[in-house]
């Protein structure tokens, strides 16, 4: 079961860090350096298409990630 829930991990941690690595850049440049989360906080864009499954899976397995941590450590 340890051995599993080990390989789960390293499969979702991988995934994980795609997802990330894969998503666009919510500020360009230094006008977004100079406005910080302004734009971020006021703005109404919604994410749409790829952005919003990137998103969506990178919450997802963040949250698994967490949970087989967990459970990792219980098992030991």
């Amino acid at each position: 079961m340890l051995s599993v829930a080990m390989t789960l991990l390293i499969i979702d941690a991988i995934v994980l860090i795609t997802f990330v690595l894969l998503q666009s850049g919510k500020s360009a440049g230094l006008s977004g350096a100079i406005s910080g989360g302004a734009e971020q906080l006021f703005g109404k864009q919604k994410a749409r298409g790829l952005d919003l499954f990137l998103h969506r899976g990178t919450i997802v397995t963040g949250v698994l990630l967490f949970v087989l941590t967990f459970a990792i450590a219980y098992l030991l």
